[in-house]
């Protein structure tokens, strides 16, 4: 959530910032100031109303004791007159806070400087490309006929169950989903970051928190008996442990990861482009959050992305890195890079991770906050990225890895699957 300080400071400048984002921000910010020089007018005048209200409370007694009794009256009819006025300035104060609430979650974080003008996908700025292709046989199958072909991902089976985008994953295939969780979480706590083992529900405030309500809410999926929702990714759950936290400047940087299965409705979401694993409704991946100093947050980006390079290398895939444009960014992100691998028999790309950096804007909703040498009270920085996620990589591991005797499994996947090749 963006501060009233960051809008009323430069409003031009937070207009322009937005507009970035395909947002037209004018409106909202004039609707914003409009609320913010009221809810000012009303503090100043129920401050005024309790401060009579206390002064004239303090001469009843004085009157009294000076046998004064009608004027101890009148002043008691006023303290009473100022006590119903005070309760109606506090119950607008309130509406007007409540309504200025409202309209500044209405607006996305502010995007970098360095983020690149466009408004879809297309718009993307490749920044690294990486093309170690493996030459496929003649009749290279796509992942979803070649799980079939080895029986080790049961789609068919998943529907019945539960319906689509809900795969059952069998023997070898099983097998590998386990085993590249544990690498990803292994490769994660050797660099650093603590791992956590979080609730895959969470309450409305932590959605909140991290910026999918009310923006996403249409997205994930709702217990309503309880007012849970699943989680569409461990970062929801992992950030919100520092919820309401102040922290000491020594405590930084935090590093956690955290495997979670994860749950999104993805409404609307038909095709080939979604067929197989390319778009699931249920999925696992491992993500990395971090919280930083503010003065340290883009140094611990470029940390996290050349971190998630060296995970996706180590697996052999092609793959490309891309700074997202102010279209294609998220909500809640101030910068964002995508990482994708290249799919060799779909001859398309695919994502796998995103980092991103959301500086002060999620800590402001989560009131995430450290305290500096001298004792001043700052919003820190938070920031979060897939490590990674499952799916696409599967998808991308089983079709460029296949072969006439079968799929070869990546040297340093063996010691976690304990085999080398699906048959």
């Amino acid at each position: 959530m963006l501060t009233l300080k960051q809008l009323r400071d430069d409003k031009e400048a937070a207009v322009r910032r937005l507009a970035k984002k395909g947002v037209d921000a004018r409106p909202v910010i004039d609707r914003i100031e409009q609320l913010d020089d009221r809810r000012k007018a009303i503090q100043q005048e129920l401050d005024n109303c309790l401060s009579q209200q206390n002064q004239a409370a303090k001469m009843i007694g004085a009157l009294m004791g000076q046998g004064k009794r009608d004027e101890a009256e009148a002043k008691k009819a006023e303290v009473a007159a100022l006590k119903e006025k005070s309760v109606k300035l506090s119950a607008e104060m309130k509406q007007t806070a409540d309504a200025l609430q409202a309209e500044i979650v209405l607006l996305p974080n502010f995007p970098a400087e360095i983020v690149p003008e466009g408004t879809s996908a297309e718009d993307n700025l490749v920044v690294k490309l990486v093309e170690n292709y493996t030459p496929l046989p003649a009749e290279a199958l796509p992942h979803w006929e070649l799980a079939k072909k080895y029986d080790i991902i049961d789609f068919d089976l998943g529907v019945k169950l539960t319906g689509a985008g809900f795969p059952v994953y069998k023997g070898k295939g099983a097998r590998l989903q386990r085993a590249l969780i544990n690498y990803f979480l292994d490769y994660n706590t050797r660099a650093g970051y603590q791992e956590v083992e979080p609730p895959v529900m969470v309450n409305e405030a932590s959605g909140f928190g991290t910026g999918q309500l009310p923006d996403k809410e249409g997205q994930m999926y709702h217990a309503t008996v309880d007012n849970f929702y699943l989680v569409p990714t461990a970062e929801v759950p992992v950030t919100n442990i520092f919820r309401d936290v102040i922290l000491d400047e020594k405590d930084f940087p935090v590093k956690m990861t955290a495997y979670t299965p994860c749950f999104r409705r993805e409404a609307g979401s038909y095709g080939k482009d979604v067929r197989g694993l390319n778009r699931l409704h249920q999925f696992d991946k491992v993500e990395i959050v971090r919280l930083s100093l503010p003065d340290d947050s883009y140094e611990a980006l470029d940390d996290m992305v050349a971190h998630v390079e060296g995970l996706v290398k180590s697996l052999g895939l092609p793959y490309r890195i891309l700074r997202l444009c102010g279209g294609d960014m998220s909500f809640t992100s101030a910068l964002t890079y995508d990482f994708e691998v290249y799919s060799e028999a779909q001859k398309r790309w695919l994502e796998v991770s995103s980092v991103s950096n959301f500086e002060s804007f999620q800590a402001n909703r989560l009131k995430l906050r450290y305290r500096d040498a001298n004792k001043k009270i700052h919003l820190a920085h938070t920031l979060n990225g897939s490590s990674l996620a499952l799916p696409r990589i599967v998808a991308a591991l089983l079709e460029n890895n296949q072969t006439p005797e079968g799929i070869r499994i990546p040297e340093v996947l063996i010691p976690y699957t304990g085999f080398d090749i699906i048959k």
